[in-house]
């Protein structure tokens, strides 16, 4: 249906609605019919799916796939046993996503998207989701438009819809109707889902919800993933580099068990099991778990993660660019007084304000409920007036303007907004009832207080007015001329007491504060100091204006302070810190923090903004305050190191014991361990592996940022995994030459003790200090006593022979453990070589 070419009426009939929407009772009839308004790629991931792709796994389909060929073959029993290996290790990483993808749904869950319908003509506020065809939906500046429709009523009405035509400028929307065959950005009568408003107001009907909106359809055909952060880049890499190091062991070793006569299967089976021992396999389900608890680590203190995998982002975080009202100050603003042109509190100008507040309807903003408060303490009312029109604030304009008149009296248009915007519209001036005009010695001291007003600290808006014998039915920005400046408002936000103590807190770790905000160079200034905050540069917009991106580069990372900035300019200072190597984070809650939220690496928003700044936003804090940042900064960094942990262990021990499996294997007349054995012991040292989301981490792991680093990585592989083959072959010759060990008994202690070498490394690795001065968390800790526990009584259990283990002797088994303290303590001092010829290590 060609909605756009219908009116308004005929869409109302047809749709079944009225202009004052529909009831309740037909919503919930058109929702089962229509469905919930969402895009498909949205859907949540069901239980039965989040099984499925446990086995999506190309090592877990091998292995199944090898167990099917050990039964073909006869060989039940390694079937049966590698079979249940596989389906253990899978339903662990299953239980364990499983409860963290609950506990971010349900984190998530307190962040959504609110549209305002009129439902039985009254207004309500409902998810964006429950929005059906037939809804009639309110919107103004700030919303995020939630399904595509037709504009029934506007004022004023801008939208930006570049995300669909790339239209650089918002462009207006009016009732109507176009052609059928008009382009998206030619139906100026139609709003579509994904865009949102720019300023003014509309009454709009909603004809298609989810996947048959515009960008429903789009969603079909593209499925759009977010842009990696730095880490999953680096971990993919990481996941490639073990990958093909693995498959070339897989060839080689198969390829020679064969040449040497070893049985096939036992040969393929040993070969896949190498695969499965090397390969980081719980990596995803790794570093599923510890976003997931570092989500609700964050919840605890009140920030809700909208994008986990921007946490570890978070923590490499260097750069937090902010505007300063709510961070650095109070939020809470007050109007400290309304003054004539003279300087002199105005009964005229509070009134004139105090109406503009009243009946602007647009973006309900901090100013106006100052001015409300404020006039209603000082016993002033409407009085007789009525409200006529009203120009929306936007920000070119910077100003709002609302028409009022007493009876079938003259219309008077009252203007507030940015004071040198309101000068450039006025001609005359009125001070205590008579007008003069606006020449340029007034305008000098104008300007003279206003600066010196500034200094203070205090915002200071203007307030003209003009007068109309012509009584219009409505009116438009091109109005605004020809007026008189009647006097100024003066707003103050106070300082946050303890903002100096948070200040000082990112600044020990190594996060750099920015002001960016729209308020005069004065202000900014007067709050940085007020703060404390040293000012290393100050930028202003038309500064920015005149600056290439090449010299904003290098002036970016030398200025903290960027004021009178427009929401473009935001954006190219976000862009500029990141082309020079910072990852920033921006905080902001109102529209024209949407680009900038985009472009950084860490978009930050709270609650109490508008739908578009929180849609764009990773996190959303409960509460504006950079304390609440700050323990945020530190979760995001336990959250990587914690992750890298894992990475670590996997190269430290995983890669020396397979590497030197697969050399030995070439040169023993037999398999140094079967494949039931290298599955088991892979799957017992997962079961620590999945608790290190909740390890204790030092404090030097969160001093500064930390980012992923591909050298550190390979470095570290590569020197601790020589270590550990040193010790695996050691292990060889002491089992062979000193013990004199059957098959049996050297696979039974190999097991062991590469088993209790893996567990043991994690505790040395997990710490750049004395391991035994850096206690694991309780679950660490107590998990991998009781998988060492295991490990020492499983050949003395009944079953063992299911695994091909046999009891060993006492002299035999104090010789493992004797090996496994000393590799301990040679990877200890290894890894203090390393840290102190490591500079700027990652861990």
């Amino acid at each position: 249906m060609a909605y756009w070419n219908l009116s308004g009426d005929q869409l109302v009939s047809s749709l079944a609605t009225t202009p004052n929407g529909i009831l309740q009772a037909d919503a919930e009839n058109r929702i089962k019919q229509y469905g919930p308004n969402v895009l498909k790629a949205q859907g949540k991931t069901t239980t039965v799916g989040l099984l499925l792709s446990q086995f999506k796994s190309p090592l877990v389909l091998i292995l199944i796939f090898a167990s099917i060929v050990s039964a073909f073959v006869g060989e039940w029993t390694d079937a049966a046993i590698v079979l249940a290996v596989v389906i253990g290790s899978t339903m662990l990483g299953f239980v364990q996503e499983y409860r963290a993808s609950t506990a971010v749904n349900k984190l998530r869950s307190q962040v959504t998207i609110k549209s305002s319908v009129l439902r039985g003509g009254k207004p309500q506020l409902i998810p964006s989701e429950q929005v059906v065809p037939g809804d009639v939906v309110l919107l103004s500046a700030g919303s995020l438009i939630p399904a595509d429709g037709v504009v029934l009523e506007s004022n004023d009405f801008f939208v930006n819809q570049a995300v669909l035509t790339g239209e650089t400028f918002p462009v207006e929307k009016t009732p109507g109707i176009v052609p059928v065959k008009a382009s998206l950005a030619e139906r100026t009568n139609s709003i579509f889902m994904g865009t949102s408003v720019r300023s003014g107001m509309a009454r709009v009907l909603i004809v298609q919800t989810g996947k048959s909106t515009v960008f429903g359809q789009i969603a079909e055909r593209l499925s759009l993933r977010p842009a990696q952060t730095e880490f999953e880049r680096g971990v993919k890499n990481f996941g490639y580099l073990l990958t093909q190091v693995m498959l070339v062991m897989v060839v080689i070793v198969l390829a020679i068990n064969i040449f040497l006569a070893k049985p096939p299967i036992d040969s393929l089976l040993f070969a896949l099991a190498l695969a499965v021992g090397l390969a980081p396999e719980l990596l995803p389900a790794i570093i599923s778990i510890t976003l997931a608890h570092g989500a609700q680590q964050m919840a605890k203190r009140g920030v809700i993660v909208r994008r986990l995998n921007s946490i570890e982002n978070f923590g490499s975080m260097d750069v937090l660019c902010t505007d300063k009202t709510g961070t650095l100050t109070e939020g809470i603003v007050r109007l400290d007084g309304a003054l004539d042109p003279a300087g002199q509190p105005s009964v005229a100008v509070l009134h004139a304000a105090y109406l503009n507040a009243q009946y602007q309807t647009g973006i309900n903003n901090p100013l106006d409920e100052a001015v409300k408060a404020y006039a209603q303490q000082a016993g002033i009312k409407p009085a007789s007036e009525q409200k006529i029109d009203e120009v929306p604030y936007d920000f070119v304009r910077k100003c709002l303007s609302v028409v009022t008149a007493k009876g079938q009296g003259e219309h008077t248009l009252i203007t507030k907004g940015a004071l040198e915007n309101i000068l450039k519209i006025c001609n005359q001036i009125q001070v205590v009832d008579e007008s003069h005009p606006l020449d340029g010695k007034t305008l000098a001291g104008i300007e003279q207080r206003y600066s010196d007003w500034s200094k203070k600290g205090f915002r200071v808006l203007g307030v003209a007015i003009r007068k109309f014998n012509r009584q219009a039915a409505s009116y438009s920005s091109a109005d605004e001329r020809d007026m008189t400046f009647i006097g100024f408002l003066l707003f103050f936000d106070p300082p946050k007491s303890d903002v100096e103590k948070a200040i000082i807190d990112l600044a020990q770790r190594g996060v750099q504060l920015k002001i960016i905000t729209g308020d005069n160079d004065k202000v900014a200034w007067h709050v940085a100091q007020a703060v404390h905050l040293p000012v290393m540069g100050l930028l202003t917009g038309s500064q920015l204006n005149d600056m290439p991106d090449e010299a904003l580069w290098h002036a970016a990372e030398r200025t903290n302070i960027f004021a009178e900035v427009d929401p473009n300019q935001k954006e190219r200072i976000i862009l500029a810190l990141r082309k020079t190597g910072h990852v920033v984070g921006y905080m902001g809650d109102g529209i024209n923090d949407a680009p900038a939220l985009h472009a950084a690496d860490v978009g930050i928003s709270v609650d109490t903004a508008v739908d578009v700044a929180k849609d764009a936003a990773d996190f959303v804090l409960l509460k504006q305050d950079l304390d609440i940042l700050r323990e945020g900064i530190d979760v995001g960094r336990v959250t990587f190191a914690n992750t890298l942990k894992y990475i670590l262990t996997t190269i430290s021990a995983n890669f020396g014991n397979m590497f030197s499996m697969a050399g030995v294997s070439l040169l023993l007349p037999f398999l140094p361990l079967l494949a039931p054995q290298i599955l088991l012991n892979n799957f017992l040292s997962d079961i620590p592996a999945t608790t290190i989301a909740s390890d204790n981490v030092d404090a030097e792991w969160v001093a500064k940022p930390r980012r992923w680093n591909t050298k550190f990585i390979r470095d570290y592989m590569i020197l601790f995994g020589l270590v550990s083959s040193i010790f695996d072959f050691l292990t060889f010759g002491i089992l062979l030459f000193l013990f004199r060990a059957t098959p049996e008994e050297f696979r039974t202690g190999w097991f062991i003790e590469s088993l209790l070498t893996e567990l043991m490394i994690a505790l040395v690795v997990r710490t750049r200090g004395l391991f035994f001065r850096s206690r694991p968390g309780n679950l660490l800790l107590v998990s991998t006593l009781i998988v060492v526990g295991i490990t020492l009584v499983l050949p003395y259990l009944p079953f063992n022979f299911l695994f091909g283990f046999i009891p060993l002797p006492a002299p035999l088994i104090l010789a493992v453990l004797g090996l496994t303290a000393l590799y301990m303590a040679v990877t200890e001092i290894t890894k203090r070589f390393f840290y102190s010829r490591v500079k700027n290590a990652t861990a």
